[in-house]
Parts: C-alpha cells; sequence; structure tokens
C-alpha cells in the first residue's frame, strides 16, 4: 500500500525540515491490521476492509506532499523522475508476489481456477485489476467464482493510477494560476495564486469524485467498491491535509480530542460496518475522516495520548512491512486449504498470519529496501521504467505459458454426449427402495472441470435472439432440437442461474424429443410479478430496474408466444422484494409467482416450477468436498439448515391449476435427516451456488415424468 516517505509539511511560507511521524506509520499499521483481521475473521473484524481506505488517505497526504515540496523548492516537479521512485519502490515487491502467486496456483490450486487467475495476474501486473474486477462484477456468473490469489491487488492498482494522473493534476493547477519557475514567480506554490490553484483543484476532485461515489455505489454497488473514481476523493482528502493541515498547529488539549476521535472513527467502522454496507459512498467518510483527523491531529508534532503505544516498535515495524505484509497475506490466505488438505482452522489461520509476517519482513529487507538501493536502476529514470516494462512482459509471458497449460486440460474434459445414472451412482443412491453399500462415500472425483459446467451453450443454441435485450445485456437464445421435425414441441426455459443449472437435463429431453427450447436468463433476477430490490442484498437502483422491466417484458413475450411449456427455476429464497405492503417476503415472492403461471396456464400454457435444491455455500465451504475427498460425509448437514422454506413451493401449495406443477426433488438430495454434497459417488454441487452438470444430467428421468404430466393435463 502506501509507501513509507518521511512527512514534508509543505505551506505557502515554504518548505519544513521532514520529520519521520510515527503516528503515521502507526496508521499504517492500524490498516493492515484490520485488512489482515477481516479476511482472516471475517465474521468477526467485519469492516475490516476499511483498512484500505485509511491506505488511501495516507498515500493523499504524503504524494501530495511529496509532490508539493519539491515545487516549492525547484519550482516544478521531474515527473520522470517522480514515476521512477514509484517504481523501485512499490514493483520489486509486487512482481516478487505475482509470481509467487502463479507458483501457488499451478502446484495447488485444481486447473479449472488457473484461467480466471491468471487472467487476473496478468491484470495485477498491468495496474488495471480493479477494472478488470469491476467487469466481472457485472458478469453475474463470475461472482460465484472462487477468490482469487491476487484480487487484492485491486487496491494497488486504483493507488497507482493515482500517482500517474495527480502529479500531472497538481503541475496543472499551478501552471493555469501563472507560471511555474524559481524563485517565487507569480503563480509558483509559494505565491497565494499558485497555493490556492492547488486547493481549488484538490477540492473540486474531492467534491466531484465523492458526488460520484455516492451516486455509483447507489446505482451500481459492485462496480462502485473498484472503480477509481469513486476512490478519488479518499486520496483528495489526505492531500487536502498536506496542504491545508500544515497552517494548523491544534492546541495540545484538541489535537488529543481530535485524534481520539479520528481512532475512533476508524474503530467504529470495523466493526459496525460489514459486508451490506453500501461502500464506499457516503459510509466510507466516516474512516476517511477518522485518519483524515488523526493525521491533522499528529502536525503540531508533540507527544500525544497514543504515542505510548503508537510509538512502540512492534508497532513501527509492523506499519514498516505493511506494504509487503499486504501483497502477501491474501495469497497465502487463498492457498493455505489446498496446501495443507483441510478447511482453515483457527491454527492454520495463525500460521498463514505467521509465515505473512516472515515474508514480509523478509521482501521488505531484500527486496523493497535493496531493490532501491540497486546502483543500477537507481541512477537512471530509463533504465526503472524499462525494466518496469521487462517484469510486465515476464508476467506476462509466464501468464500465457500457464494459460495455454490450462486450455489443453480444458479440451481433455469435454462433457460426454449421453449421461445416464446407474443403480447407486449419483441420485439413483437415493431413488426409493435403493439398497447402496456406501450412498454417501467418496466421490470418483473431486475437480470441477468444463464437463461439470452448468452454464454450457450446444451448438444447436445459436447466437443470442434480438428480444429481452437490455444494452449489452443479452438474455435469449432459441436451441433447435426438432432435427427440421413437423410442428415441435416449444419449450422455454427461464429464470436466473437457478434455472441455467437444469438446461443440461432439459437439453437431453430436448434432443431426444425433437424439441425447441428458449432459453431467457438474467443472473440473480426472478422470474415473478414482484418489486425486485436485489439478492443477497439490495442492489443498484438500475440494475434492480433493469430486473423488473425484464421479468415483466419475459412473462409478457411468453403469454404472446403460446409456447407449449414453461419451465421456471430461481434462487427466489435469497431474492430481496419489498412491495410495501409490510407482507413476509417469502409470501410477496410466491404471489408474485403464481400471478405469472396463472397468466400463463390461462393461455393454454403448461408450467412447471422446479424448486431450488438444497444450499452449498450457504451451508459449508464450497470446496468442502475438494478437502474432505476421503470423508464427504463431513460436508453433510442437517436438513432444515440446508433446506430452508422455498417461495416457489409455497407457490405451488397455493396454486391448484392443472397446468401448472412443482417439482420437489428435494429426496434427490436429502435424507431425512440430512443433506449430501456427494452422493452415490457424484459430487452434487459445481460451485458455491450451482450444481454440478453430471449430477443434474442423471435427474432426467424425474424431469421427464414431471414434463409429460404437466403436458398430459395440458
Amino acid at each position: 500500500m502506501s509507501a513509507p516517505l518521511p512527512t514534508t509539511a509543505p505551506s505557502s511560507a515554504g518548505p519544513r525540515e521532514r520529520v519521520f511521524r510515527t503516528d503515521i506509520q502507526a496508521l499504517r499499521a492500524v490498516a493492515i491490521g484490520l485488512v489482515l483481521l477481516n479476511h482472516l475473521w471475517p465474521t468477526r473484524v467485519t469492516g475490516g476492509y476499511v483498512g484500505v481506505d485509511v491506505f488511501f488517505v495516507i498515500s493523499g497526504f504524503l504524494i501530495t506532499g511529496h509532490l508539493v515540496g519539491e515545487m516549492t523548492r525547484t519550482g516544478g516537479v521531474r515527473l520522470g523522475a517522480f514515476y521512477a521512485r514509484r517504481i523501485r519502490r512499490l514493483l520489486p515487491a509486487a512482481f516478487v508476489v505475482l509470481a509467487a502467486s502463479l507458483v501457488l496456483l499451478v502446484a495447488f490450486l485444481p486447473y479449472p481456477r488457473w484461467g480466471r487467475n491468471a487472467w487476473e495476474i496478468a491484470s495485477s501486473a498491468g495496474y488495471v485489476e480493479n477494472w478488470y474486477l469491476a467487469a466481472m462484477s457485472v458478469n453475474y456468473s463470475a461472482l460465484n467464482d472462487a477468490a482469487s490469489l491476487v484480487q487484492h491487488y485491486w487496491s494497488l492498482s486504483v493507488e497507482e493510477q493515482f500517482y500517474i494522473v495527480w502529479p500531472l493534476l497538481l503541475l496543472a493547477a499551478v501552471a493555469a494560476s501563472g507560471r511555474i519557475g524559481g524563485g517565487s514567480p507569480r503563480g509558483s506554490v509559494q505565491d497565494r495564486r499558485g497555493a490556492r490553484a492547488l486547493i481549488v483543484v484538490v477540492a473540486a476532485v474531492g467534491v466531484l469524485s465523492l458526488g460520484g461515489s455516492i451516486i455509483y455505489t447507489v446505482l451500481a454497488p459492485p462496480q462502485a467498491y473498484f472503480a477509481t473514481f469513486t476512490r478519488g476523493w479518499e486520496f483528495a482528502v489526505g492531500g487536502a491535509v498536506a496542504l491545508l493541515g500544515a497552517r494548523v498547529t491544534l492546541p495540545r488539549i484538541v489535537a488529543q480530542i481530535v485524534s481520539i476521535l479520528g481512532f475512533g472513527l476508524i474503530a467504529f467502522s470495523a466493526l459496525v460496518y460489514d459486508h451490506t454496507t453500501p461502500f464506499p459512498g457516503y459510509a466510507a467518510l466516516v474512516p476517511v475522516l477518522g485518519t483524515a483527523a488523526v493525521i491533522v491531529a499528529g502536525t503540531s508534532h508533540v507527544r500525544l495520548w497514543h504515542t505510548k503505544v503508537t510509538a512502540l516498535g512492534p508497532v513501527q515495524w509492523v506499519g514498516g512491512i505493511s506494504y509487503s505484509l499486504y501483497l502477501w497475506h491474501w495469497p497465502l490466505i487463498v492457498a493455505a486449504p489446498f496446501v495443507i488438505g483441510a478447511e482453515a482452522s483457527t491454527l492454520s489461520k495463525l500460521g498463514v498470519l505467521a509465515i505473512s509476517l516472515l515474508l514480509a519482513a523478509l521482501t521488505k529487507t531484500f527486496v523493497e529496501d535493496r531493490g532501491q538501493k540497486w546502483r543500477y536502476w537507481r541512477t537512471s529514470t530509463r533504465r526503472a521504467l524499462g525494466l518496469m516494462l521487462v517484469g510486465m512482459v515476464v508476467i506476462a509471458a509466464l501468464v500465457a505459458g500457464v494459460l495455454a497449460w490450462y486450455q489443453t486440460r480444458v479440451d481433455a474434459d469435454r462433457p460426454p454426449a449421453e449421461v445416464v445414472a446407474a443403480s447407486c451412482e449419483g441420485p439413483s443412491a437415493m431413488a426409493p427402495g435403493a439398497e447402496c453399500a456406501d450412498a454417501f462415500g467418496p466421490a470418483e472425483y473431486t475437480v470441477m472441470t468444463s464437463k461439470n459446467e452448468y452454464f454450457f451453450t450446444p451448438p444447436e443454441c445459436g447466437t443470442f435472439l434480438p428480444i429481452l435485450t437490455y444494452g449489452e445485456k443479452q438474455t435469449t437464445l432459441r436451441c433447435d432440437f426438432s432435427g427440421g421435425a413437423a410442428d415441435p414441441t416449444q419449450v422455454w426455459l427461464v429464470g436466473d442461474s437457478h434455472a441455467q443449472q437444469w438446461q443440461g437435463a432439459v437439453f437431453d429431453i430436448a434432443r431426444e424429443k425433437n424439441w425447441i427450447v428458449t432459453t431467457s436468463y438474467l443472473g440473480g433476477c426472478p422470474v415473478a410479478d414482484v418489486d425486485f430490490l436485489g439478492f443477497r442484498g439490495a442492489w443498484g437502483k438500475a440494475e434492480a430496474d433493469r430486473c423488473n422491466t425484464w421479468s415483466d417484458e419475459l412473462a409478457s413475450t411468453i403469454r404472446a408466444a403460446k409456447p407449449d411449456l414453461v419451465i421456471t427455476a430461481m434462487a427466489a429464497r435469497q431474492d430481496l422484494v419489498d412491495d410495501g405492503s409490510g407482507k413476509p417476503a417469502s409470501e410477496q415472492m410466491s404471489a408474485g409467482l403464481v400471478d405469472y403461471w396463472t397468466t400463463w396456464a390461462d393461455e393454454g400454457i403448461g408450467v412447471l416450477a422446479i424448486a431450488d435444491p438444497p444450499y452449498n455455500g450457504e451451508v459449508r465451504n464450497a470446496d468442502c468436498v475438494l478437502l474432505n475427498s476421503s470423508d464427504p460425509v463431513a460436508c453433510a448437514r442437517p436438513r432444515a439448515e440446508a433446506q430452508p422454506a422455498d417461495p416457489v413451493l409455497m407457490a405451488g401449495a397455493a396454486e391448484r391449476s392443472d397446468s401448472i406443477t412443482v417439482l420437489d426433488l428435494t429426496d434427490r438430495f436429502c435424507d431425512a435427516e440430512r443433506c449430501y454434497a456427494v452422493i452415490g459417488g457424484v459430487p452434487v454441487y459445481y460451485d458455491a451456488d450451482h450444481l454440478n452438470l453430471e449430477y443434474v444430467r442423471m435427474l432426467a428421468p424425474e424431469i421427464t415424468a414431471a414434463i409429460e404430466e404437466v403436458l398430459s393435463d395440458g
């Protein structure tokens, strides 16, 4: 994160002597400590992610102070030298950890995770990881991907982008106010006009960025979290403290109060905020202003109440290694379960913490510090820039090699043309009367490959239809399995990704019966006449409105198309809906489902709704089967916990039309007491939220029987 620079307190009166700020070093220790605790024990320090915001304010303060100090002394900034210093300070350690992450990736993580991780490592090397994650957060299926080894590089990417733009803005501000030159000319930072111009630009960036952050956090929260422009104001607050704070010398008692308030605000946000807090937006003001208060309180350089603690050697040491500690801790957390072959425990987490501290200390000494002293590039800006490019090319080449290896393994794992469950295999082990010796024993495989991907698209589906399209978001495909048959049965499969997970069985049935299947999916969005607000939590208004529009237009499109059958499914238990009536969300969802179903049934359309399968990621580690391959029963969970009430089943109980059937397959996942993650030697789940394609295809007979019942009644 922010580099430990000596602190210069700039003012219009000229530069001051650089003084090392133990309080700022302690803030770094606090920031990295909060991030570590949040990542290791996320349910304990739920808002520890605000440590990143603390780092951003510190960076804004230090870099602004450094730049303005140079402008005050020389009348300008040597941009090449500035960028070279940042390169020498930050890139060696960052590239070492990226290379180590590639080694961890291929040595320990299952190969299906290589692709996403490799792309993120490449994005991190180019310092655009934040924009990569922002783009992926739009892709609903990407939300279900396991955490990558380097996703924490998003904040480093934001910082690097700040380092590129910030000096240009400050120089432009002073240049616009007059002219830059030595001897305090009009327009220099030693001139009031120049100083005022800096303050105006920093304030403008802060206000515009904060406004954009607040608005974007409401409209598109996932993207807002990673976007650079939603974080720029945090750096600007640090910059404002550098410009204005040095002019203020607080009385000691006032400084004491301000520092207490500052640390209190940081602690409050770390302990009270959680993953449901809209962030950054308004909420980020609390830790940001808290950090600014601590820095302002320390500008008088008097001994404050916290000095006895913050100036302690261990605190300063942690602050000193905070950058390397930030780099190392996350890949170790992600890789640890695969290295030890077990789920994370308190002991393993403490081990990760100890190894992170050791690697950070070694990296600080032998990479960060010695890297900056390496004469070859310390004496040449061009060499620093050239070696940066070399490092990026080397990482890119390594990534390309991993991606090529990954693709060869993907090509070798294509799904078979036909899947039929034998006796005691997969869901057949749960069939009535089945007598299987070890129905819940070890699986034949535990790594999910392309043959297990529920979201595959067969060649019969062609390209997206021009209907039900919203901007760049396309939702609808026509999959022709008719083989040219006259008057084929027309079927629609609709819903969110929990409808998509059933398509493997539906396509197998369609291929056998020569159907035409039209699919329409919108991730996280229910097909129900409800006031939808979000999935698992509130979405941005634009995304929620798109969901409501798609759902309404889809219902009307189906009604006009008059297919023979609609198959629908969704994660209705996790949808957030509120029509203002005060009724429970499950009742609102149930009623909204019935409204659409009866509308279709009144048009002579058969409706088959498939109830949601038991939870996976909500009740167990998504990698539980992989980490308990010899004893998958350890992953079993109580039926009442894994399969709570489903609004789809509630709607089925309320609706009595012969044209509407609700299929409940819970007994193919659970016995009377527990729900399982491996059944009949086959893993049940593909990821934290979705079923294994192979297991779904083995359920085709049950789905076929339900379809035939609906069509015969229709």
